[in-house]
């Protein structure tokens, strides 16, 4: 059993809706589970926050997207992304000819299912939890 954190631990960082973005949104995960000492969740959350990022990136509704990283218990966190479009993602079944459509799937397999979705009055957030024991 994970024990829950006292306080917030989270950091966050706004970026522009450029693909050197992800890069940035990359960086931040990785460097931000170095220090909470969560090496072991680095690969999937480089992909998880490139995939939103990258998702965030191409709706171009505002002129910054939302990347935060929050410690949920000693091994969980919850990556989010926050962008100015109201249209809520969906889990497709891509074929093989597709280029695009399996970033969500994506998330909800290395998340376990513990990704969601909350519309705001002026775009969304997509959260996905990593680490988390059902």
């Amino acid at each position: 059993m994970t024990a829950a954190i006292s306080g917030t631990e989270s950091v966050g960082v706004d970026l522009p809706y450029r693909a050197e973005s992800v890069s940035a949104a990359r960086r931040l995960v990785c460097v931000q589970l170095a220090v909470w000492g969560l090496d072991d969740l680095v690969e999937d959350a480089q992909v998880i926050v490139s995939e939103l990022a990258t998702n965030a990136a191409k709706t171009g509704c505002r002129l910054w997207m939302r990347v935060e990283i929050e410690r949920l218990t000693e091994k969980a966190v919850q990556i989010r992304v926050t962008d100015g479009c109201r249209v809520l993602p969906v889990m497709v079944k891509a074929d093989g000819q597709d280029e695009g459509g399996r970033g969500i799937a994506l998330i909800h397999h290395l998340t376990g299912g513990h990704w969601g979705a909350d519309q705001l009055p002026n775009g969304k957030t997509v959260h996905a939890d990593l680490g988390v024991v059902a």
